[in-house]
């Protein structure tokens, strides 16, 4: 409940940003200002992702690095949102209703069977997705699916309060400087 509260609070103090860029993305290619993405949950269950839309509409449903020349489906304003993680704001309303956490795996793509079998066989998928993990921290996506599961792994092993505090602002320095984010 209280990091629900929290996400609250978050949401509160940024929509500013959360304005700006909806006006910048409307402008640029319309509606929807958000992207909305079948992942996979906590225990294999499955919900919809908000993000902020970074791909215009036209943009088939898969990951990134499967699509022939990703940059051109790239809005204008979508290179600078996803190397700042701000894409991942809308993450927030994931954590109000309950579907996501601060700290946790990144939920995956309901296609990426390999990356769930190996966090089933692992254990991980009883862990609630994150905003942010001891994988993004540790890698991002730079790393391996295999060495991905090891750090959630472990993170699902040594979880504490202090651990958490570490990662977030492990996490806020790597955006600052922009660090490990590949797309």
């Amino acid at each position: 409940m209280l990091t629900r509260f929290f996400a609250l609070i978050f949401l509160i103090i940024l929509l500013p940003i959360f304005l700006l860029l909806a006006v910048v993305i409307f402008f640029e290619d319309g509606f929807p200002i958000f992207f909305k993405q079948k992942r996979i949950g906590i225990n294999y269950t499955f919900f919809q992702i908000y993000k902020f839309r970074s791909m215009k509409k036209n943009t088939p449903n898969v990951a990134t690095h499967q699509l022939d020349n990703p940059n051109q489906y790239l809005l204008k304003i979508g290179k600078i949102i996803r190397k700042t993680s701000l894409d991942e704001l809308p993450n927030l309303f994931n954590i109000i209703k309950g579907e996501m956490c601060f700290v946790g795996p990144r939920p995956a793509l309901y296609s990426q069977v390999d990356l769930m079998e190996l966090r089933v066989l692992a254990g991980v998928d009883k862990l609630k997705p994150g905003i942010t993990g001891w994988a993004q921290i540790n890698g991002r996506d730079e790393i391996n699916i295999e060495t991905k599961v090891n750090f959630e792994k472990e993170y699902l092993l040594k979880k504490t309060f202090i651990l958490d505090s570490k990662i977030i602002l492990k996490t806020l320095f790597k955006v600052i400087l922009i660090k490990d984010i590949n797309h």
